[in-house]
């Protein structure tokens, strides 16, 4: 289908120039150090629960409260970047980030480390949607996907190689360096920043600015959004589905997500969310498709280490190689990908494809037994890390082509809001589903149920039982059978990506789009 934007070339050979090499490479830099956050806390949960003297609750907390704080901060950054420039709010990000790390570093009980993790999570929330604003201002819509690869690959490489990292400083250092490791690299960003990012001059006053500021719809969507997804993470969990202490957060925060939208639409002239982004179906549809994508992707990146920690009783560093087939996947299918839609301006075929190949690779994980040998889980790795691959590229650039010339930089900035989003829901979710069903099985064996909400410390007792015993081999029948409920968690979440995914339509890419604020 014709794209019903207007045409506007690329500049005909565009080649980047030197500055603007080193943009990406700073950029690059940047969403790595996120990525790596979102996930090296994986493994090692136990660990601090363990040195911390903290329940399996405050453990989970820890994971969570950095992918909740970057989700729902990302809009109101994106909003802040329009009015100071993209490169002071990305130097306060990487600041906020480091001085979550230390405290994170300093934490002598679960309290400040939590606090340290919302810091980090807001930090590495602004980072990641920071990095796509301003690429796109750097880089023709059309050559985008041909340089971005290069910001993907080290997004997904830190995503992935992030439980390896953790598992191996807490094993032969302290758990404390999973977070002093963030230090010199921030040291880094933060010299880089300024020299290779240029800076955009407000066209008008701080005070104007500060004035502009919908702090009304930021304060509402943020509540909102947090809500929800703490009701998300108590039910099943810490309180019943049924219990008012889960479903009044969600009521409250669905009440308040409407609230937010009629005051957006019709109470302020300088909206946080821009609702005319999502006039277009297609753009629902791709937006849809970030956040099933992130909940699917995080989901596994969480709980295939955790299977391998449990059901196959591998010390954390082998957990975390195990999962290196899907890495050794993700990074070329997202690099090849890039480039084919680079090349031809198409991206739909990569969209309905990679659905296709995420959703057999989903199907496949519930092969996954107590037994199964390293050559089936590799290569249901394989296919399930191209398939995200793909999408990873795909989505991203198809919410590009669709916005309108100028709002690039604000559709790029709500992708990352919704596959983030995804990424919380999607922990969240399967750690509600895991539980749920362990404990269904649990008390098919007339096992205690409690084993379950204390799963990932439990797994140290299981290596103290003999293989012989009977009782061992029931428990981490429960887990397969937990780990099976997310798995079908996963299958779902990708078939409706399947179904969806074709009805994307077809935008050209051969026009110039930017951002908001940031170029070279």
């Amino acid at each position: 289908m014709p794209s019903p934007i207007p045409m506007l070339t690329d500049p005909p050979g565009w080649k980047p120039p030197k500055k603007t090499v080193s943009a990406m490479v700073t950029l690059a830099l940047v969403s790595f150090l996120a990525a790596l956050d979102s996930t090296i806390l994986v493994t090692i949960l136990p660990v601090i629960a363990h040195e911390l003297d903290g329940s399996t609750i405050d453990s989970f907390w820890a994971g969570t409260s950095y992918l909740l704080s970057s989700a729902v901060s990302q809009p109101v950054i994106a909003m802040l970047a329009q009015l100071f420039g993209s490169r002071a709010l990305l130097v306060s990000c990487v600041f906020m980030f480091a001085v979550g790390s230390v405290i994170c570093g300093l934490a002598r009980s679960f309290t400040p480390l939590l606090v340290g993790r919302f810091s980090q999570g807001v930090g590495g929330g602004g980072m990641i949607t920071l990095v796509q604003t301003i690429f796109a201002d750097l880089v023709p819509l059309r050559q985008r996907p041909r340089w971005f690869s290069l910001v993907l690959a080290t997004w997904a490489a830190g995503s992935v190689i992030g439980p390896f990292v953790g598992s191996a400083l807490a094993e032969r250092a302290s758990f404390r360096w999973v977070f002093w490791i963030n230090l010199p690299l921030c040291g880094i960003a933060l010299a880089l920043v300024p020299l290779c990012i240029n800076s955009m001059n407000p066209r008008i006053s701080f005070r104007e600015a500060f004035l502009r500021i919908d702090w009304i719809g930021g304060l509402l969507f943020i509540a909102s959004i947090t809500s929800v997804l703490v009701g998300l993470s108590w039910g099943g969990v810490q309180f019943p589905w049924i219990s008012k202490w889960t479903l009044l957060p969600i009521l409250v925060g669905t009440v308040g997500i409407l609230v937010t939208n009629v005051w957006e639409h019709n109470f302020t002239q300088h909206p946080l969310l821009h609702i005319s982004l999502f006039r277009s179906s297609s753009m629902v549809l791709a937006q849809g498709c970030a956040f099933l994508q992130g909940l699917i992707l995080l989901c596994t990146l969480y709980y295939i280490p955790f299977y391998f920690a449990s059901v196959r009783l591998r010390p954390p560093i082998q957990s975390s190689i195990c999962i290196l087939p899907l890495s050794c996947s993700l990074l070329p299918g997202s690099a090849v990908v890039s480039q084919l839609i680079s090349h031809t301006g198409l991206y739909q075929w990569a969209i309905w494809s990679g659905w296709l190949v995420t959703t057999l690779g989903a199907g496949l994980l519930l092969l996954l037994g107590s037994h199964s040998t390293p050559a089936v889980w590799v290569t249901i790795f394989i296919i399930f890390g191209l398939g995200n691959g793909a999408l990873l590229s795909a989505i991203n650039f198809s919410i590009q082509a669709i916005a309108n010339p100028g709002d690039a930089g604000r559709a790029a900035s709500m992708y990352t809001f919704f596959r983030s989003l995804g990424m919380a829901v999607g922990v969240a979710v399967g750690g509600n589903v895991f539980q749920n069903m362990m404990a269904h099985h649990l008390r098919d064996s007339a096992l205690s149920k409690e084993i379950a909400r204390d799963a990932e410390a439990y797994i140290q007792v299981l290596r103290k039982m003999s293989d012989t015993n009977p009782v061992k081999r029931d428990i981490l029948d429960a887990y397969l059978g937990g780990f099976h409920g997310v798995f079908f968690v996963l299958l779902g979440s990708s078939a409706v990506g399947l179904v969806i995914g074709p009805f994307i339509k077809r935008y050209s890419m051969d026009r110039v789009t930017g951002g908001f604020g940031a170029g070279n």
